[in-house]
């Protein structure tokens, strides 16, 4: 099986590429046709969402919190995660999550 299309391996982990909905009346991580979406209940304001995504993934895949950071777009819907950690390992995760959820 090949790796989600959202998912990027590097020498030092991931990178997740996401689209956030914040404000959402719940929770929701899903992914569909290769794209990964964040729904979180959080506003956009000082960090709140970006910290309500961190915490979905981390949630979802079994990590600690500390291993993810947001590397581009802070401030916008469309997101870059960076998820530190064996490539292999997180992928291993990524995937069972999928079959489990999606």
């Amino acid at each position: 099986m090949s790796d989600p299309g959202f998912l990027k391996r590097s020498v030092s982990g991931v990178t997740v590429d996401l689209h956030v909905q914040p404000r959402a009346r719940r929770a929701v991580l899903a992914a569909a046709d290769g794209a990964l979406r964040a729904q979180v209940i959080a506003p956009p304001e000082d960090g709140k969402a970006n910290q309500a995504v961190i915490a979905l993934l981390a949630e979802a895949w079994r990590l600690p919190k500390s291993s993810f950071d947001v590397i581009k777009g802070q401030t916008a819907r469309a997101k870059t995660i960076r998820v530190a950690g064996a490539p292999e390992a997180i992928v291993e995760r990524v995937t069972h999550w999928m079959q489990v959820h999606g």
